[in-house]
């Protein structure tokens, strides 16, 4: 199996599974599963989140969904327990495709280390 189609693979059985246990199913889209990660990330799982916090949430994510690619590093945490990062390398330009590839790329392996998918 071709590297692109593991991904395509991966990335499907992890939609399905983070949709049926946090939308009832209905599909989740990136966004939505960065968000979860995101909350994964603070540890606040049962909290309800401001639009900005929200926002505030996906940047967590993202930089912790890149921090193995070298582009950010973990720096510390604030005093109401949000983490930090901060930017080891600039990302390069990709377009809009080339940044959701890598994007269900990272969450892929996110949670491969964690077990949830195989």
């Amino acid at each position: 199996m071709s590297r692109d189609e593991q991904l395509k693979q991966r990335w499907d059985n992890l939609v399905s599974l983070l949709s049926d246990k946090f939308a009832d199913g209905e599909t989740l889209d990136l966004d939505a599963i960065i968000y979860l990660v995101g909350v994964q990330e603070l540890g606040k799982v049962h909290q309800s989140f401001k639009k900005d916090e929200k926002l505030n949430l996906m940047h967590i994510a993202i930089c912790r969904l890149l921090e193995p690619y070298g582009y950010y590093e973990f720096d510390y945490f604030d005093k109401d327990g949000w983490p930090h990062y901060k930017v080891k390398e600039q990302l390069p330009h990709l377009k809009a495709g080339e940044q959701s590839v890598l994007m269900k790329e990272a969450l892929v392996n996110y949670f491969l280390e964690r077990e949830v998918i195989e």
